[in-house]
């Protein structure tokens, strides 16, 4: 069985009414329960995780180690600026992929740099919930290509 990671950082338990002109008006909550059901179908089983502070993004990150095949991961505005967020990641060596709602490109320009995406499989940008769906998408079938090899 596949285990994923889904960590989601600071203000995403805001979504649904947090400047929903950028973010939409989907709840975290409901962009989760989404994904459960896709899980459950394919026999995926999908942990979820959130959190404002950044240690304790950390602390989660290390206990995925050696517990989860891959990581999808909404560090919100972490992804500019946390060193620590990177550091984990590249330390458990889980393949993991960066997601966010927005284009980050289309945006303020501190946002186009990400301390994550080099090192990431994949970035997946600006549609909207839909950027978890194809985030879940796209990490299990690099999983499966892994498996292949």
């Amino acid at each position: 069985m596949i285990n994923l990671l889904l960590i989601n950082g600071p203000n995403l338990n805001l979504l649904g009414q947090r400047e929903p002109s950028i973010y939409g008006v989907q709840t975290l909550e409901a962009i989760e329960a989404e994904l459960h059901k896709k899980a459950e179908k394919q026999g995926i089983k999908l942990e979820t995780f959130q959190s404002n502070s950044e240690g304790a993004l950390v602390d989660r990150l290390q206990k995925a180690i050696s517990k989860v095949d891959a990581i999808m991961i909404n560090a919100g505005a972490y992804t500019h600026t946390s060193v620590a967020l990177r550091d984990a990641l590249l330390s458990s060596e889980i393949p993991y992929v960066e997601l966010h709602l927005s284009n980050t490109f289309a945006r303020e320009s501190f946002r186009h740099k990400s301390l994550l995406a080099d090192r990431a499989v994949g970035v997946i940008s600006g549609f909207g919930p839909m950027s978890y769906q194809l985030a879940f998408d796209g990490i299990i079938a690099f999983l499966m290509h892994q498996e292949r090899k």
